[in-house]
């Protein structure tokens, strides 16, 4: 079995920062790219940023600029850095990872159960 848990969600002010973190656990061979996606009240859940197992980036849409992914391999850890937050950044954010159980495994997409992040005054 395989989790992913994420933390460090909660209200902050419109300008704020929060880091968000997704440990993984469980019968963990490898793992290969890891991403944080959201999803806003009302609206489909969108891809928000993805780092491979060699730190390669991607930002995507208004995370441009304002967050940062990084991962930690050693701790099955991957960490979304959001700084400027918007009211608009208020959603779920969610963590996902393309996971190997074994070497000869193929991968396997896992989730996380997501971690809620409001941005209010």
């Amino acid at each position: 079995q395989v989790q992913l848990v994420e933390s460090g969600g909660g209200l902050v002010q419109p300008g704020g920062s929060l880091r968000l973190s997704c440990a993984a656990s469980g019968n963990i061979f490898t793992i290969n790219d890891m991403g944080w996606y959201r999803q806003a009240p009302g609206k489909q859940r969108e891809l928000v940023a993805t780092i491979t197992r060699g730190d390669y980036t991607n930002l995507y849409a208004s995370a441009k600029g304002r967050f940062t992914i990084s991962r930690d391999n050693a701790k099955n850890l991957v960490y979304l850095q959001m700084n400027s937050l918007l009211p608009e950044d208020t959603a779920v954010y969610y963590c996902k990872a393309e996971i190997l159980s074994g070497r000869w495994s193929p991968p396997r997409d896992y989730w996380g159960k997501g971690t809620l992040v409001t941005v209010s005054s």
